[in-house]
């Protein structure tokens, strides 16, 4: 049990492999915890994003080198470290994201006997892996799902398809609301709140007509994300129409690279724009688009279609799990059989040439996301989900409770 005599406070260790992860994703978590009561550390390895989180009042960061690819060594290391963080911290919750940091800190934890222990899964690598490596995969989210006391899907269809492949026994595995592991920041992610010049000057700068029907696809450039598929629907599309451009908002990774030659194809086009890299503020490319892409083959659930949905951008995705979960077909987007070139392209051009279709389902996909994955919302339910928790632990929370509820009065 920890001990918090001259803190009572509880204390909550969140974790994530990458740095850039915390910042960029459970940065709202992290704030609303803090803001909340909780006494936060965050751990990832070192990087800008979690020396960014420095600065953020009642937040304690600790870079520990987690590392994304197998590596005995250093997995042993990184281990090791978080044990002796652990120790010396004693949290009443560690709430681990992302496979390697779900991986690591649960054992961790385990060793060091934290009561509770929350796992998050994001999504499950192991579905387009195949032989020794799925083994492998699988056999590592077996073992974070036994040793943590609470396991937590970002939507609905994935914790059917953990419950489906016996990963974690049904009654420890829960998805909280509609799902999501941060939220939408739907007061960013909307479109009134970008100056109308935004949409002209992002088209101005990647040499973009302004009257052109622009695609856009958001995140990494690889093959489980469907890219060489979007690379066959692509050359379908444009040659039935001249006015479709197709912006790639992402990199072009080495890991489950796309084939050279359809890499090549894609740069070499006069209509593929593509930005080679990280767009730190989303919202204006997200308004010089009239039609969002995401053809992935594996997902948690998809934060892509979420915010461009929040930006009344329909979209078009994969029949995945995920996938189903921040799309409604024929409601907010369209959904699409996965590894079918000619099904996207066709349902690419329906919307090309149908404005007040891409309006409807638009204007649907903003009601859908501020309904069910404001980050409010989000946040609101897993501190909920941190208040049930925290008694195991035995530490007091009337500290809390009592700022909740002053909190709520305002």
């Amino acid at each position: 049990m920890a001990d918090h005599s001259s803190n009572p406070t509880p204390r909550l260790v969140i974790m994530a492999t990458a740095a850039m992860s915390v910042w960029a994703l459970l940065r709202p978590v992290i704030m609303h915890m803090s803001s909340r009561g909780f006494d936060v550390h965050v751990i990832s390895a070192p990087g800008r994003g979690l020396e960014r989180l420095r600065a953020l009042p009642g937040v304690t960061v600790h870079p520990i080198p987690l590392r994304r690819r197998i590596n005995l060594f250093w997995d042993l290391v990184s281990l090791l470290r978080l044990c002796l963080t652990f120790l010396q911290l004693r949290p009443d919750i560690v709430h681990a994201n992302t496979p390697k940091a779900g991986l690591l800190g649960m054992t961790a934890a385990f060793v060091t006997r934290i009561k509770v222990r929350v796992l998050t899964i994001n999504g499950l690598p192991s579905m387009t892996e195949t032989g020794w490596r799925r083994s492998l995969l699988t056999a590592s989210d077996r073992l974070a799902c036994f040793l943590a006391t609470r396991v937590l899907t970002v939507s609905q269809s994935l914790r059917g398809a953990i419950t489906k492949g016996r990963l974690c026994p049904p009654r420890k595995v829960v998805t909280l609301g509609f799902g999501s592991s941060h939220g939408i920041d739907v007061r960013r992610f909307n479109l009134d709140s970008v100056e109308p010049a935004h949409r002209a000057e992002v088209r101005r700068q990647y040499a973009i007509p302004q009257h052109s029907v622009l695609i856009g696809y958001v995140g990494r450039l690889v093959r489980d994300k469907g890219v060489e598929d979007l690379a066959a629907a692509w050359s379908i599309v444009r040659r039935k129409s001249k006015d479709l451009h197709l912006l790639l908002c992402g990199d072009f990774e080495a890991d489950d690279a796309v084939r050279t030659e359809v890499r090549a194809a894609l740069l070499r086009d006069e209509r593929v724009h593509v930005t080679a890299g990280f767009v730190d503020d989303m919202p204006p490319m997200y308004s010089a688009m009239d039609i969002c892409v995401l053809p992935t083959y594996r997902e948690g659930l998809p934060n892509v279609c979420l915010e461009a949905s929040a930006m009344r951008i329909p979209v078009i995705a994969t029949c995945i799990p995920g996938c189903v979960d921040a799309v409604e077909d024929e409601v907010t987007g369209l959904l699409v059989r996965p590894r079918d070139p000619e099904s996207l392209a066709s349902a690419l051009l329906r919307l090309a040439i149908d404005p007040d279709l891409r309006r409807h389902l638009g204007e649907a996909g903003r009601q859908f996301v501020e309904t069910r994955f404001s980050e409010d919302t989000v946040c609101e339910l897993l501190f909920s989900e941190y208040i049930r928790l925290v008694p195991a632990c035995g530490v007091s929370l009337r500290k809390v409770a009592g700022r909740t509820l002053d909190q709520a009065s305002e």
